[in-house]
Order: structure tokens, then sequence, then C-alpha cells
């Protein structure tokens, strides 16, 4: 009888090789397409872009994979562009910690992104280069969006149904009223260009150095309230997918988010980021590097597809067309409207080190035994490691001796950004 049982027991056993591929097979039904399209102009040369649509977060493991989509736009010159689309992503997966499971993962992004922007403009600035950029930097892992950005560069949601939404803050002194206080409280100067007789011309800058963003990578000519912590934002889309279009102030000088929406709606992506640049430059005409990336997160099953563009008819075939449109789209907004929102994960703009990089000492122990600095990725000895909430007001941390750490160059950098120190002067 028991023997009995026991050969019951082992007929249902299921093969391990047919277990994985039961959820691989799973795992491929809820993973949404990723397609995209890119085009630009250019005019200065400025503008670069990133697009990765391998990136894995377990190596050689195909069903950890992501994509990476990031537009840098460059001012007084291209190094810290290119040198950013080069090393950005790496520092960012750098300042991970490993063995995480994919939630994990998620969850540790928005801390990672801000460790791997200051970083790479660490390192800029050590190569004494001048030039400064602008970085949008977008990972697409399933359902789940993260954007993080500097500068004046945008990442808009267009959602099944029509609601579009902003992913970024631009970073323009002009508009940005709590960056002004942030930046004159930290020591710089806000104002407009003087011209001959005390005329103010222009946008509001920062000065020294006349910038009119006030947060960007590069720049060490400008003071170090200029600050490379992004601002971001993560979200988890709904089954009915959604359209991302990244892009230069090339596009945003001429178009609305809704406009650059609407003017893109039923084209696949590849069209649709040809025609996004296409109206921009009919709207103002090419005055700057204009880049646009389009990203279309699509459901597996294909059910829900953008309404394509209609063909040229005459006058009052034209006419009936758009009422009956109106009405299909009317009926599918309710019917989006029911099956899911966007739901939004985590979203932080703080420029502050102490708040972004969290109280957390777990993860600033390196394999090794030794600490590591939270931004470089150094190991440190543990009388070397200054933690990054001692001696700031801005910490929530009652422990200022609590991880995460940092090295001395860094709490330098973090201190000439809080304007606590002039930018340059070095810690003994």
């Amino acid at each position: 009888m028991a023997s009995g049982e026991g050969r019951r027991r082992r007929d249902n056993l299921v093969p391990l090789a047919a277990l994985i591929s039961r959820e691989m097979r799973i795992e491929k039904m809820e993973k949404p397409t990723v397609k995209y399209g890119h085009a630009a102009q250019s005019r200065k040369g400025e503008d670069h872009f990133l697009i990765k649509m391998d990136c894995q977060r377990v190596p050689g493991n195909s069903s950890s994979t992501f994509s990476v989509f990031a537009i840098f736009d460059g001012h007084n010159g291209n190094a810290a562009a290119i040198y950013t689309r080069e090393n950005l992503l790496n520092h960012i997966l750098g300042a991970m910690p490993r063995g995480l499971g994919r939630e994990e993962w998620i969850q540790a992004l928005p801390r990672a992104l801000v460790a791997g922007f200051v970083k790479t403009d660490k390192e800029f600035q050590s190569r004494g280069e001048t030039s400064g950029t602008t970085a949008t930097f977008v990972i697409v892992d399933r359902w789940t969006v993260t954007v993080a950005s500097v500068g004046d560069s945008r990442c808009i949601l267009d959602a099944q149904g029509g609601a579009v939404s902003s992913l970024t803050v631009d970073h323009r002194l002009e508009e940005n009223v709590e960056e002004r206080k942030r930046v004159t409280a930290s020591g710089g100067e806000v104002g407009r260009l003087s011209i001959v007789g005390g005329v103010e011309v222009g946008p509001l800058r920062c000065w020294p150095g006349g910038l009119c963003l006030s947060r960007s990578i590069g720049d060490m000519d400008v003071g170090e309230f200029i600050v490379p912590v992004p601002y971001v934002k993560q979200v988890k889309l709904s089954n009915a997918g959604g359209r991302l279009i990244v892009a230069s102030d090339g596009i945003w000088d001429a178009l609305s988010s809704e406009m650059a929406a609407k003017s893109c709606r039923g084209l696949p992506a590849e069209l649709a980021a040809k025609q996004v640049v296409k109206e921009a430059l009919r709207t103002r005409g090419l005055k700057d590097d204009t880049t646009c990336i389009v990203v279309d997160i699509i459901p597996p099953d294909n059910s829900i597809q953008p309404p394509t563009p209609p063909k040229k008819h005459n006058k009052l075939r034209a006419l009936l067309f758009r009422k009956k449109c109106h009405d299909s789209s009317s009926k599918l907004s309710k019917k989006l409207s029911a099956i899911g929102t966007v739901e939004e994960l985590f979203e932080e703009g703080s420029a502050m080190l102490a708040e972004r990089l969290g109280n957390d000492d777990s993860t600033s122990q390196s394999t090794s035994g030794l600490f590591t600095c939270v931004v470089c990725q150094i190991d440190l000895a543990p009388s070397e490691g200054i933690s990054v909430h001692a001696g700031s007001i801005f910490s929530t941390s009652s422990k200022p001796w609590q991880g995460p750490f940092l090295c001395a160059d860094c709490r330098n950098k973090k201190d000439a950004m809080e304007g606590k120190r002039p930018s340059g002067v070095k810690v003994a």
C-alpha cells in the first residue's frame, strides 16, 4: 500500500526542466513587447542618445532583460554628453546591490540612479573639461518605468486612453521657483544677462557661469550648487501599456507635452519619432539640436493597439471619419479606464544626498568585508568611511555613524553642493 502511494506520488512529479519551461511561458505571456523609434535633426552636434534593449539584471539570464533609453543634451561642447552616454549606465549598475530579486532590484533603482549620476559628474569634472549636459535616463523593466533626469530634456507618458503625464521635472531657473531658492541658499546668484545701460535680457541664469539650468552633469566652471542629483520617478503601467516620448529641449521649446503626444498617435514608434521631430521643426524651425525617442510598451496579446491614422479623404468624408473616430476614441477611453490606471511607485526630487541615499548600512559593506563609498564604490576601511548623514541638518537620521558611507572626496562634493564649502576646496 505504501509502495503504491509512493509510485503515485512519483508519477505526479513534474521534471525540473518542464517547470522552468512552464514558468518561462507564463513570464513571456505576462511580459509586454517594447518597440522604439528614434529621430533627430542636428544644428550644434551636442545632442547624444543611448538605446540598449538587451540589458540583463542577472548576466546570462534572458528572462531578466530590461531596456534603457536616454538623451543627453550637451552645452558648451559635446564632451560631457559623450562621456555620460558611455559611462552612466555602468555607474548605475555598479551601485546596485548584488543578488537581488526583481522586485528588490526595482526598489533599489532610485538610490542607484542618484549614486550613478553623482559619480558620473564627479569623474567627468576630474578631467578638467568645462562642458556640461542634461541627462534623461529611462529604464523599462516589463510594466515598470523608472526615469531619472537633470536639466530640461523631458520624458512624458501617453497612457492608453489619451492621458498625458510628465515623468520628469524641468530644472530651468526661469520656471522652477524651488530650484531658484535652493541655488541662492547654496551661495549662487540668479539673474538675467545685463547689457549696456543695465538692461536685463534673456532667461534667468545662475552666476558665475551664466547657466540657465539648476541641475546638470559636468559644468565644472559653474558653482557646485548646479548639482547632478536627479529627479526620479517610477511608475507601473496598467496592462493596457502606453507610449513614452523622450526628447531634448529642441522638441519641448516648440511643442507642449500634449501637442507632442497628439501629433504622433496612431503611428508605430519609428514613424512617431520622425513625426514629432517634423512637427517641432514645422512649428519653430531648426534653432537647436532636436532629438526624440518614442518607446511603445505593448500588451503581449496585442488586444489594444493605438488607432491607425486616417488616410486622406475629401472634406465631407474626412468630417464623417473624424466624428466616427471621436466616438470610437471615447468608447476606447472608457474601456481602458476600467482596465486600470498608472500606479506611482516612487517620486523624489530633493537635491540633498542625505535624503536621497537613505538610512541603510546593510548595503554599504562589500564582499571583501570593507566598507564601500555609496557613490564611487571604492573600498574603505571602517575608519575611513564618513556617513552621508554626519553633520547634515537635512538628515532625518539620529545616528551620524549610520550608513551609507562616503569617501572623503565624495563627502567634500556633497558639502560643496549644499553650500557648506566653496567648490574646489579640498578636505585635509
